[in-house]
């Protein structure tokens, strides 16, 4: 598929954001990004990840960094099943963060996005 058909997908859909998961989108940077700067030039969509890797193993691979420097917010960390907590919201073990990318860029560290009791989050 290419990006200009998954594009008319999503354009289709004013009120969905958009989430990159499952088979991990970090190993496949190059296309993800494409993807994402599509959706930034073209809609006002957050885009959310949801990695294995951890925010400062992306900072230090030009590849994955250029895909995170798309992402609104990203979920860190691979999956502990010994940290599973059904109470977590966003994140299934207690290792993985939530972490508001364009501030910890910014920053030049993982900064927690504070979520608050009715799931909203404050991006841009």
């Amino acid at each position: 598929m290419t990006t200009d058909e998954m594009m008319r997908i999503i354009e289709a859909d004013p009120y969905a954001n958009v989430t990159f998961t499952g088979g991990d989108p970090m190993y496949q940077p190059e296309g993800f990004a494409e993807l994402a700067q599509a959706i930034h030039a073209r809609t006002d969509k957050d885009i959310w990840c949801y990695t294995g890797f951890t925010f400062e193993q992306l900072l230090n691979n030009p590849r994955q960094r250029a895909l995170l420097e798309e992402i609104d917010v990203l979920v860190d960390g691979p999956f502990v099943k010994a940290l599973r907590d059904d109470d977590l919201i966003f994140r299934g073990s207690s290792n993985q963060r939530i972490i508001d990318v364009p501030r910890s860029l910014q920053e030049g560290h993982a900064v927690l996005l504070p979520l608050n009791n009715n799931l909203n989050y404050p991006l841009r």
